[in-house]
């Protein structure tokens, strides 16, 4: 059988029955519109959000040449990602999962709208007038990261049966990575072509298509609405997440570990000050090294959706997490450019299998009544690891040095995954296949 023809009954169904090869287990997430509208919703969304993210750390290095700003972006989009996290998956869980997520395609589309304002060509604004638009937009993107993983976490499993979650979560990463690994090579051909104007104005129709593709999922908003509980304080229910998290070994020792290896290990926020002082590239070069890690992402995602990850779990979670770390040490020490764009893009592979896994330990983990919340803690987890670890590599290049800062990350990434190791048996035991 081809893999084409493999794709394409992957598609239409999940397994069949090893004694009965005739019978037809479970339709596949494939199979399911609702799902197959919010996939692509969720290509469009974080493909406008990878040009953006390129424009604004170049135009920010333009206006500055500070790593210092450019980790600033981190730091506002975290903000509020951070500061809501709790009352958005109590708003999740508490209210509708699908009103929610179209709200954050709206909001989305509402800072896609500020910068095309201020990069407009018939009144141009000056640097120094265009920063706090900037800044804004970022803010506007936190507030909305901050309501968008909540959602979705509490989302997917009413779009798709409870066995197929984990190959769901293969689609999801496929559908972001195939985001990330074009959105940011475009966006910076696009950028080096004509300017911002043309790739903000882009995304902004992109965005209208994508808030479309939202509008037309519809679900039982009433089948799986939690009722309110009189139980136990509003303290308690908001935090019941975080608390179940932290009694959870499994989820907390998934989260934590890929929380602290992107925090020290990522490089991406330092990716412009890389491609025009070491690398001596422009936008088309900056917008290759921020796609290829997207690119090796997309490429472990679609062999996962082939060859899911259930037996050894844990071990392979590991292993590919100490392999992000030995990818961004080559990094920081490389000076070719191809050279580096591979490091990048086999990082980008190693990360695949992380999101992939951790991602279906949330939604396999976690009880329905309480999804929303869950998916704020990991939200959490998510910002702290990319928002702040931009803040910490602006921080930790203005006072090391960057190339020092991108190596020493990589090495702290190494220290975490062998602690890791040696104090989470349960982690490094774990098989996908004993949470269903």
């Amino acid at each position: 059988m081809s893999y084409g023809q493999y794709l394409h009954q992957r598609f239409i169904y999940v397994s069949m029955d090893s004694k009965n090869p005739d019978h037809i287990a479970e339709p596949s997430a494939w199979s399911i519109k609702n799902f197959r509208l919010y996939t692509y919703a969720g290509i469009l969304l974080p493909f406008v959000a990878q040009v953006q993210s390129l424009i604004v750390g170049w135009q920010i290095y333009e206006i500055k040449h500070d790593p210092l700003y450019l980790g600033l972006i981190g730091l506002t989009e975290a903000a509020p990602a951070l500061s809501l996290a709790f009352i958005t998956g109590y708003i999740v869980d508490r209210s509708s999962p699908l009103f929610v997520f179209k709200n954050v395609a709206r909001l989305a589309l509402f800072a896609a709208f500020m910068l095309v304002i201020i990069s407009n060509p018939w009144r141009p604004f000056t640097p120094d007038q265009r920063l706090p638009f900037i800044y804004g937009a970022a803010f506007l993107a936190g507030v909305g990261r901050a309501f968008r993983m909540p959602a979705v976490v509490a989302l997917i499993p009413r779009l798709v049966p409870r066995n197929v979650l984990h190959v769901s979560s293969a689609w999801n990463a496929s559908g972001f990575n195939i985001a990330s690994a074009v959105g940011p090579a475009l966006g910076g051909f696009l950028f080096a072509w004509k300017g911002a104007p043309l790739p903000y104005t882009l995304d902004f129709f992109l965005l209208i298509v994508a808030v479309g593709l939202v509008s037309l999922i519809k679900i039982d908003e009433t089948r799986n609405l939690n009722p309110k509980s009189t139980a136990i304080s509003f303290f308690n229910d908001l935090t019941l997440g975080l608390r179940y998290v932290f009694r959870h070994p499994l989820l907390l020792s998934a989260l934590a570990l890929d929380m602290f290896a992107v925090l020290f290990g990522g490089a991406v926020a330092m990716l412009p000050i890389y491609a025009a002082e070491i690398l001596f590239t422009g936008p088309i070069g900056l917008g290759i090294l921020r796609s290829a890690p997207a690119a090796g992402s997309l490429l472990m995602s679609l062999i996962l959706i082939r060859f899911p990850v259930n037996r050894q779990a844990g071990k392979i979670l590991l292993s590919c997490v100490a392999g992000f770390g030995f990818c961004m040490i080559g990094f920081g020490l490389s000076r070719l450019f191809w050279l580096s764009a591979f490091l990048l893009f086999l990082g980008g592979s190693f990360d695949s299998v992380s999101v992939v896994i951790r991602s279906a330990i949330v939604q396999l983990a976690s009880p329905p009544e309480i999804r929303g919340r869950i998916g704020a803690v990991n939200s959490i987890f998510i910002g702290i690891s990319n928002q702040l670890g931009e803040f910490e590599s602006g921080v930790a290049a203005k006072l090391l040095g960057l190339v020092p800062s991108v190596v020493i990350g990589g090495i702290v990434t190494l220290v975490v995954v062998g602690f890791t190791t040696l104090k989470t048996p349960k982690l490094r035991g774990m098989d996908l296949t004993d949470l269903r």
